[in-house]
């Protein structure tokens, strides 16, 4: 028997660790093709590039283990029937139920990993990548001077180059307008050709301009016009520069990030969703109080004259006064609902805000469990799909398996935006992909280990030809 499961065992690590690294890869290829304008021409060391990937592999995690358990299993047993391996085993005694066990413990052991993983290491991983992609899309591109275009990349300067060298640094046909601070331009550099470099520790980038004039404009003494007095300096040789400080990827503050429900713990998230239901439920009886000021009660009080009180018609209390007093009742009423309309308007914005932020944080709370249950409920899919199709490989074991992880992915998806939304409760939507495929597992179970024929194409071609054999007897 430990023969059988150390067959099975080395059977299935091979290719989860293969599937894994496939699955991780084309993620990560995913999120290259997203972001490479953003990232490409931003003169980021390759280091950046690198930690960015990293961040983003750990990120996917959450994707790719249920994927890699769904289509390692379904190849383990597809290649294990295959082979007849299984049919051995089954002739030894073994039923395909024991012969799981030791799948069963490791699926487990990946299921309570991945609840440590998604508990402390993912909102680490999520607070790094999110931060310093935020930083990298908002850096500004490395190609400072491009051709043919009036450049903003420099505060309070508009340069155009209308031609650059192959060398990428001899420039022809500069223009540089110098923009000041009321956003005028009454400063402009023309020159036919210039060199640009940079000084040491990339601070400042420098034009050394050449064969070129310089226009200044400004006013006069007493005068109010910023233009009325023109210098014009011509010049054979000079020098500009432009602070570079501003192309240098500066990092924003972590903390600034770490209220995002994907940057928080188990402990974190609770913690916080309770915090804002104890804000609800104060707004709430706040609320309370705010309308009771505006809800008035008459009573008419009993009189020793009076033996009879005459009820009002059944038209209403309008019916029973006179018409100059029923204008003025509902005048009153009319301005004392507008009056509570106004005191809970923003408190109601406020409140559907809050709630929106509990459903959002309590959904990430559901997603630390889901994980590791997705990854036991797409095992008990794949195990029995592989020993019925009989099928190793990356063939159909692939089609298969990503055919059910679509159920799964859009099941989860859909019952994730119903739980945001405020249209189902936390539990069911989070959970609603789990309780679909894990019947389907069950049942899958059953159909293996009573060796059904569930994929067998000739038993469906005999059904249908008989079906329709009794549907011509019966036309004739």
């Amino acid at each position: 028997m430990k023969k059988i499961h150390l067959l099975l065992l080395k059977s299935f690590i091979r290719p989860f660790v293969v599937t894994l690294f496939i699955v991780m890869f084309v993620l990560l290829m995913l999120f290259l093709f997203k972001y490479i304008d953003d990232l490409i021409g931003k003169g980021f060391a390759w280091y950046t590039i690198l930690e960015l990937m990293m961040y983003n592999s750990a990120t996917n995690v959450a994707m790719a283990l249920p994927l890699s358990v769904l289509l390692s299993t379904i190849m383990t047993y597809g290649a294990l029937g295959e082979n007849y391996e299984l049919v051995a085993i089954k002739a030894a005694g073994i039923s395909l139920r024991r012969a799981m066990y030791p799948m069963i413990v490791i699926v487990s052991i990946l299921s309570i990993a991945a609840f440590f993983f998604s508990d402390y290491m993912l909102p680490v991983a999520n607070l790094k990548y999110y931060s310093l992609l935020y930083d990298a899309r908002k850096q500004k591109s490395a190609d400072l001077l491009p051709e043919g275009v009036f450049s903003n990349n420099f505060t309070g300067y508009a340069i155009r180059v209308k031609h650059k060298d192959p060398d990428g640094q001899t420039l022809r046909d500069i223009t540089i307008y110098q923009r000041t601070p009321d956003g005028s331009n009454t400063t402009v550099t023309m020159a036919k050709e210039g060199v640009m470099f940079r000084t040491m520790g990339d601070k400042f980038l420098v034009l050394k301009l050449k064969n070129g004039v310089r226009y200044e404009e400004s006013k006069a003494e007493g005068s109010f016009d910023p233009r009325q007095q023109l210098q014009r300096f011509r010049f054979a040789e000079t020098e500009q520069k432009f602070d570079l400080s501003s192309f240098k990827l500066a990092r924003t503050d972590e903390n600034e990030f770490k209220q995002a429900s994907q940057m928080m713990n188990l402990k974190q998230l609770k913690f916080f969703v309770d915090s804002v239901q104890q804000q609800v439920n104060g707004s709430v009886a706040m609320n309370y109080k705010l309308v009771t000021p505006y809800i008035k009660y008459f009573m008419l009080p009993a009189k020793p004259g009076i033996k009879k009180y005459i009820p009002a018609d059944k038209g209403g209390v309008l019916k029973s006064i006179k018409s100059t007093d029923q204008v003025m009742a509902l005048s009153s009423a009319m301005s004392e609902v507008r009056s509570v309309k106004d005191v809970l308007k923003n408190r109601t914005d406020r409140y559907k805000s809050d709630s929106m932020t509990i459903r959002r944080y309590a959904s990430e709370v559901q997603k630390k469990f889901t994980l590791s249950a997705a990854c036991i409920a797409l095992f008990l899919i794949g195990a029995p799909l592989g020993a019925i199709i009989r099928k190793g490989g990356l063939g159909l074991p692939v089609v298969i398996s990503v055919i059910f992880f679509l159920i799964y992915y859009i099941i989860s998806t859909i019952g994730e935006k119903s739980v945001k939304a405020g249209s189902v409760s936390t539990f069911f939507g989070m959970w609603i992909a789990i309780i679909v495929l894990t019947p389907i597992g069950l049942f899958l179970s059953y159909k293996a280990a009573t060796d059904s024929v569930i994929f067998d194409m000739e038993l469906y071609k005999r059904f249908f030809n008989k079906l329709i054999k009794r549907k011509g007897n019966a036309t004739l």
